[in-house]
């Protein structure tokens, strides 16, 4: 997957305050963040909202977005955190969404394996889960899943190598059972 580099111009419009100018530099990278937003929280509305708040924190911040980096790594950042803030929040404990009729196409399995590496994936801890979507749904490559991260890319191969290894062991638990 080929990373997009940012026209500095419509970043400086953007920062200026041209909102047509900061939903150009963002709109290529929306659907990525839902989709990571999905695979992080595995609730479709959930997911939305994320995206949302973290579409607004950009907006805010984007006086932060450094000259000639690419906008992807950055706003995914924010939405990698803005997952986990909602996955701390107390009301996520308490409160259940009711399933959405039309769920978001997350992987290429289908049948009942897609069905069980969902389940599995959702048994991990949540920053392996978030490296092994941020690789195998958003096909991301390493360097730009330690920029989203902000681990290196060494500790980026170790979350995925281990999140690998105990998603085996979780499908063969279930395969046992």
């Amino acid at each position: 997957m080929a990373v997009l580099t940012v026209p500095i111009t419509l970043v400086q419009a953007a920062k200026q305050g041209d909102k047509v100018a900061f939903m150009s530099l963002l709109e290529p990278s929306l659907q990525p963040g839902y989709r990571l937003a999905c695979g992080m929280l595995h609730d479709n509305q959930a997911a939305e909202d994320a995206v949302q708040e973290a579409a607004f924190k950009a907006w805010r911040k984007l006086g932060q977005l450094r000259e000639g980096h690419e906008l992807r790594p950055w706003f995914l950042g924010i939405v990698a955190n803005e997952c986990r803030t909602v996955r701390r929040s107390r009301w996520w404990s308490v409160l259940k969404w009711p399933k959405s009729e039309h769920p978001v196409e997350t992987s290429p399995d289908s049948g009942l394996s897609g069905i069980e590496l969902r389940r599995a994936l959702r048994r991990l801890d949540l920053n392996k889960r978030m490296v092994l979507v941020l690789h195998w749904y958003l096909d991301l490559p390493l360097d730009e899943i330690s920029a989203i991260t902000g681990i290196s890319v060494h500790a980026v191969e170790g979350r995925l190598q281990r999140g690998m290894s105990e998603l085996r062991r979780l499908m063969e638990t279930r395969d046992e059972n």
